[in-house]
């Protein structure tokens, strides 16, 4: 499983306090200047005495690296080889992160950096806008997006891949299969897909794509809020879904959280209060003590609204703190399989060269007290979901979802 279960935390900007002149605030930086420059190699200790007067946080101790210097000395003087600097910085820098014991605390390189942060926010580049999954082990399309490529190519939800430029990808894996299909934007990619007994063949231009953390829809009077992740869109996206089913009159909702590996806790924060009416959504504890209280908004939109919550073993982070809030309420009831269980909570800090470190700064708890890290949310009814019923095109989750909703 891709770790995207991050919820990182902004800083913030706040102006100078009124009083303070300009000149005052300029000079108080060229001193600081000044007083590091002179102080030299106890730089780190003036910065620490100094960062709570302008209002930042700064870890000043230092740990004795000298035998990972001495061990690089004795490779480059004995290796066989060409090294690769680079390289080896990073090794030793991931190497330092793992060792805190903690798998979601980790370091990334620039590359991993840049791929971590299109994943969150949805931007997958040059591609043709089509969701691949495996379909009796076969690579195929599972959704298309609307406006773009792959839509507009004419390929269709079930479309099974045989080949891509001309390679048989009909064994591949999805993450082999979607490596090949992306590329730059403008160029091009042939598609040869099965469609029942047909064999059907596109040339289809590469796109920027950006896929949309929520999707949403009516039928029967029933309103489905399917969120993918929690992104800087989703508040916004969930919010609009939202008034748009109150003002269609739905007499239910289903939120569709299966797969949603989670994101930021503003966002979730924000989703539950589309339900939660004035209370704590989630609380974060750090070394067993409440550092804060996050609480949903007055005036639901769907308050009242009798609610399902699908939920399986890919429902993490931010989604399971949705789950948990409106379980432990007695607002929504949850169906589906067991949550993954990831109670804890990341910031994300920038390093050197376009690095980044994701760093475990606290642990999440639910309405009532729970942590559910390695436990994840037992549902309220358990529906499994097999292999057969996806090639088949049944979701007996969705089913029982809609089945509880029409007993209300």
């Amino acid at each position: 499983m891709t770790d995207q279960h991050t919820n990182p935390v902004s800083p913030t900007h706040q102006p100078p306090k009124p009083g303070i002149t300009k000149s005052f605030f300029f000079l108080s930086i060229a001193l600081v200047a000044i007083v590091a420059f002179i102080a030299g190699t106890r730089g780190n200790e003036i910065l620490g005495a100094l960062a709570p007067v302008f209002g930042f946080k700064v870890e000043t101790s230092t740990i004795d690296l000298s035998s990972v210097e001495k061990t690089y000395q004795a490779l480059k003087g004995n290796y066989d080889g060409k090294l690769d600097t680079q390289a080896m910085i990073d090794g030793a820098n991931k190497g330092l992160v793992a060792a805190a014991g903690d798998k979601y605390t980790l370091y990334m390189n620039a590359k991993d950096a840049q791929g971590f942060n299109n994943d969150l926010s949805g931007d997958i580049g040059g591609g043709i806008g089509a969701e691949i999954g495996l379909r009796s082990n076969k690579p195929t399309i599972i959704r298309v997006l609307d406006g773009n490529p792959a839509a507009k190519a004419g390929l269709m939800a079930g479309d099974v891949l045989m080949k891509v430029n001309d390679q048989d990808v009909s064994s591949w894996t999805v993450d082999k299969v979607v490596d090949v299909i992306r590329g730059e934007v403008g160029t091009t990619v042939k598609v040869q897909v099965l469609r029942g007994s047909d064999t059907k063949e596109f040339t289809i231009t590469r796109a920027e794509v950006t896929n949309p953390s929520v999707e949403s829809s009516v039928k029967d009077g029933i309103g489905t809020l399917t969120i993918s992740r929690f992104d800087d869109q989703t508040a916004t996206l969930a919010t609009k879904a939202a008034q748009s089913f109150k003002d269609q009159g739905v007499k239910g909702v289903v939120l569709d959280l299966r797969d949603d590996g989670g994101g930021y806790l503003t966002a979730a924060q924000a989703v539950a209060g589309l339900w939660i009416d004035n209370k704590v959504v989630v609380s974060e504890r750090t070394n067993g003590k409440t550092t804060d209280e996050l609480k949903s908004s007055s005036d639901p939109i769907l308050k009242g609204i009798p609610t399902v919550v699908l939920v399986n073993g890919g429902t993490a982070s931010a989604s399971e703190i949705v789950s948990g809030a409106l379980q432990d309420y007695g607002i929504a009831q949850l169906v589906g399989e067991k949550t993954y269980g990831k109670g804890s909570v990341q910031k994300i800090i920038p390093l050197a060269n376009g690095a980044q470190l994701k760093v475990t700064v606290a642990r999440w708890y639910t309405p009532k007290g729970k942590n559910i890290n390695e436990e994840g949310i037992t549902p309220d009814k358990i529906v499994g979901l097999t292999a057969d019923d996806v090639n088949a095109g049944r979701d007996p989750q969705m089913s029982a979802a809609l089945q509880l909703l029409a007993s209300e």
